[in-house]
């Protein structure tokens, strides 16, 4: 039996890192990255993670970088207020840039990316597995084309190994991410989405109402359960 490649995954417990490790599970032998670097929701995404993890039958690593939390003022690390959007706000870029500064962690996917890349170079694996999006990249420019493309370059350059980052939903919406993970019988029951770090989702703040949004327009029923 042929042995499969090696793969890192960085596994939030959300949709998107969910649905792209879901994606590469059966031609990869993954092992899946969470961080906890001081975030609101650190628990519950480690907890989602692990169980996302049994579910696919990954090894799963958890990472600490308290460093982070106390490098900036983000509401995800911090007593600040976390920005409550409506759905009809979601598309209003003018709104969006705003509360994405306001949850901003600074050089969060640098960081991710660059640690991820250590696990490569040191496991031997060829992929980095990212779940970044099309969504998101409008406001977050650390999950665009972009920011893969010119990633994939400082890994051609920097690293003695062929290392590659695959974002198989870069170019995806939520609703089509929900769908391709119905699809492929990703675990979507397991994802845990929302910023506020409850067990049971806010159902108000961004995150929340965007993974509210996804299952409505996909017409895929979720299961999540809401305060709100």
């Amino acid at each position: 039996m042929k042995t499969k490649p090696k793969a890192i995954s960085i596994l939030s417990g959300g949709l998107d890192s969910t649905v792209a490790t879901s994606y590469y599970k059966d031609k990869y032998k993954i092992h899946a990255l969470t961080f906890n670097y001081g975030q609101r929701s650190s628990d519950m995404e480690i907890k989602s993670a692990g169980s996302i993890c049994k579910n696919l039958g990954l090894k799963h690593t958890v990472i600490e970088l308290p460093w982070l939390a106390a490098l900036g003022g983000s509401a995800l690390t911090s007593q600040k207020e976390v920005p409550k959007l409506e759905i009809n706000q979601l598309d209003n870029k003018d709104i969006c840039d705003v509360t994405a500064r306001e949850v901003w962690v600074p050089g969060r996917n640098v960081v991710f990316t660059g640690v991820a890349t250590s696990f490569a170079e040191a496991m031997g694996a060829e992929k980095i597995i990212m779940g970044w999006d099309l969504e998101e990249a409008s406001t977050f420019p650390d999950n665009s084309k972009e920011f893969l493309n010119a990633f994939n370059i400082v890994l051609e350059i920097g690293s003695l190994d062929d290392i590659q980052i695959e974002a198989p939903v870069i170019d995806m919406f939520k609703k089509d991410i929900v769908k391709l993970g119905e699809e492929i019988d990703a675990p979507l029951n397991l994802t845990y989405s929302c910023y506020m770090g409850g067990e049971i989702h806010c159902g108000k703040c961004e995150s929340c109402m965007r993974r509210i949004r996804a299952f409505r327009e996909a017409k895929i029923e979720d299961n999540t359960s809401y305060l709100d």
